[in-house]
C-alpha cells in the first residue's frame, strides 16, 4: 500500500543529498520514512524505493543519516566521497565520538580517512574486534584485506581509492559458483575427442575475433584479424592488465594510423551524427587529465582482486567494464574490453585448458542485453556531465567528473556477464562442438559415397547448409556437375540426417 508523497521524508543518502545539495549517480536503494506508519517497497527498473515506518526516522543529524544509509541503502562510495567533501567535520567527529565502538561509526570514520586522505581528530581505538569495511554477506570482497589498527577495520574493498568498484551479492549473483561453471565446461568437453577440441579451439578463436569486431560494425583486414587471434591465444598465459601490455594490445588490433603510445590526450565520447552539426551523445569518457590516476587504480584493483580470491566472473566484469568506461585509448577500447574478459577468466583458471568462451558471439546475439549493461552506467552519467561541442565536434567537459568513474557500482554489469557466460557454456559452446562433430560424421559419410577432395566436400556441406539441406541447381551446375543424380540425393540426405537437430 502506497502513501501520499507529502507524508514522506527522505532518509539516508536521499536526505544527505538534499541537505548538502549533492548531485550524483543514483543509488540502487532509495529510502524515505512515512509519517503515517506505513512500510512498503517498490522495485522498478532495477531501483528499490523503500518506505520505512515512523520509528525508523534517524533524526536530523548527518551522522545518523550516514549510519542509516550504510545500514539500509548500502555502501555507495561515490556518494560518500561527495558527502565527505561537503559535510561539516564537527558533525562527523561528534557522531564518531558518540559511538566509538559502533561498527557503522567505525566504517564511516575509516571510509572518510581512506577516501579523503585527511585524519580526523579522533583517538585510535585501542581494543575490540576488527570489522570488515564491507559486509561479506552483502558484497563481493577480497580475502585477507589489510587491517587498519586505528579504526579496527579490515579493508576488504575491491580496489584502491583511485579506482574502487562495488559489486553487491544480489539474488542472481548468489547463484554464481565458479567451480560449478568450470565443471559444466569439463563435462561438455569430455565427450569429444582431443583432435576435435583442438580444431574447435581454432574455430572459436576465429569466431570470437569476428564477433568482437562485428559488434562495432568493423570489417578488419586479414592482418588485424590474425593479430587479434594471436592475442587471444596468449590470453591464458599472459596477464595483459598492465599499461605496457594494454598499449601493445591496442597497437595490434587497430588501424596503424590510430595506434597510441600512451593513454589518450584528447576528450573522447561515443555518439552519432543525427543532423548537420548535431550529435546524439551516448557516453562521455573521463577527462584525459584524470586517466593516468584512474588507469593506475584499475590496474591496482585488478591485482588486488587477482590476489584476493575474488570470483573470476566478478573480477572480469569489474575490470573489463571498468576499462571500457575509462576508454583510455582513441580506438580499440571495446575490443580490448571484451578481450580482458577472456584474459581474466583464463588467468583465474575458470576456463578449462585448450578451451575458450566465445562471449562476444553471445553479446552479438543479445545486443539489447549487452547495450543495457553499458547504459546502466552511461545513461545516468550523461545527466551529471557539463560539456560543450564545437563546430568540429570536439568536446570540452567543464565540471569535475573523476569521482563518478572511480567508484562505479558494477552489479548490473556482473549480472549481465554471468548471464552471458551461462549462455556461452550451455548454448554457444555446445552448439559449436556439436556442429563440428556432425561435420566430421557428415564428411566421412560423403567420402563413402564419393571420394572427392576435402575442399569440395567442405564446399558441398556449406552450400547445402545454406539451403536447408539441398544443393541448388545453379550451384550444382557451377561446382558439382560431375555428380550423378543418385550421388547427389544420397549426399543431401546425409547432410539432412546429420544436421536435423541443428
Amino acid at each position: 500500500m502506497e502513501v501520499n508523497v507529502f507524508d514522506l521524508r527522505p532518509a539516508g543518502y536521499s536526505y544527505l543529498q538534499k541537505k548538502l545539495a549533492i548531485e550524483g549517480m543514483p543509488n540502487w536503494h532509495r529510502s524515505s520514512v512515512s509519517n503515517t506508519g506505513t512500510q512498503y517497497s517498490k522495485i522498478q527498473n532495477g531501483f528499490v524505493d523503500e518506505v520505512f515506518r515512523t520509528q525508523y526516522w534517524p533524526g536530523e543529524k548527518v551522522g545518523d543519516h550516514l549510519e542509516f544509509a550504510l545500514k539500509y541503502d548500502g555502501v555507495n562510495i561515490g556518494l560518500l566521497t561527495q558527502i565527505f567533501e561537503k559535510v561539516q567535520k564537527d558533525d562527523l567527529i561528534e557522531y564518531i565520538r558518540s559511538k566509538p565502538t559502533g561498527k557503522y561509526a567505525r566504517r564511516i570514520w575509516f571510509l572518510y580517512e581512506f577516501l579523503t586522505d585527511k585524519l580526523l581528530p579522533v583517538a585510535d581505538i585501542s581494543s575490540g574486534n576488527y570489522v570488515d569495511a564491507l559486509e561479506e554477506k552483502k558484497y563481493y570482497t577480497i580475502l585477507n584485506g589489510e587491517r587498519s589498527p586505528r579504526h579496527r577495520i579490515v579493508n576488504n574493498l575491491l580496489g584502491p581509492k583511485t579506482f574502487c568498484p562495488v559489486v553487491r551479492r544480489t539474488e542472481k549473483l548468489s547463484r554464481l559458483d565458479t567451480s560449478d561453471l568450470r565443471k559444466r565446461c569439463e563435462d561438455i568437453v569430455t565427450v569429444y575427442p582431443p583432435e576435435l577440441l583442438r580444431r574447435a579451439l581454432c574455430y572459436l578463436y576465429n569466431k570470437e575475433t569476428k564477433s568482437s569486431f562485428e559488434i562495432e560494425q568493423i570489417n578488419p583486414n586479414t592482418s588485424r584479424t590474425e593479430k587479434f587471434i594471436t592475442s587471444l591465444e596468449l590470453a591464458e598465459k599472459e596477464d595483459f592488465c598492465k599499461k605496457e601490455s594494454l598499449i601493445e594490445l591496442q597497437n595490434r588490433i587497430v588501424d596503424p594510423r590510430f595506434k597510441d603510445s600512451d593513454y589518450r590526450e584528447s576528450q573522447n565520447y561515443v555518439g552519432q551524427t543525427v543532423a548537420y552539426q548535431k550529435e546524439l551523445i551516448h557516453f562521455i569518457c573521463p577527462k584525459p587529465d584524470d586517466l593516468p590516476s584512474l588507469m593506475s587504480g584499475l590496474i591496482d584493483s585488478h591485482k588486488r582482486m587477482k590476489e584476493g580470491g575474488v570470483s573470476p566472473v566478478i573480477h572480469a566484469a569489474a575490470i573489463s567494464y571498468g576499462f571500457v568506461f575509462l576508454h583510455p585509448f582513441v580506438d580499440g577500447n571495446g575490443r580490448i574490453h571484451r578481450f580482458l574478459i577472456h584474459n581474466i577468466l583464463s588467468l583465474r583458471g575458470m576456463v578449462p585448458d585448450e578451451l575458450m568462451f566465445p562471449v562476444s558471439a553471445v553479446m552479438l546475439k543479445n545486443p539489447k542485453d549487452y547495450n543495457a549493461s553499458l547504459e546502466a552506467f552511461s545513461r545516468p552519467l550523461l545527466q551529471l556531465v557539463d560539456y560543450s561541442l564545437d563546430e568540429m565536434g570536439h568536446m570540452t567537459v567543464d565540471n569535475d567528473t573523476a569521482c563518478w568513474y572511480k567508484y562505479i557500482d558494477m552489479t548490473a554489469q556482473a549480472e549481465t556477464l554471468y548471464d552471458f557466460i551461462n549462455k556461452t557454456i550451455e548454448e554457444e559452446l555446445v552448439e559449436e562442438l556439436r556442429f563440428l562433430a556432425n561435420y566430421d560424421k557428415t564428411k566421412k559419410a560423403i567420402q563413402e559415397i564419393i571420394d572427392m577432395p576435402d575442399r569440395l566436400i567442405d564446399l558441398f556441406i556449406r552450400l547445402c547448409l545454406q539451403n536447408k539441406g539441398y544443393l541448388s541447381k545453379g550451384k550444382k551446375d557451377s561446382y558439382f556437375d560431375f555428380l550423378s543424380d543418385k550421388e547427389l540425393a544420397d549426399m543431401e540426405k546425409v547432410i539432412r540426417e546429420e544436421y536435423k537437430k541443428e
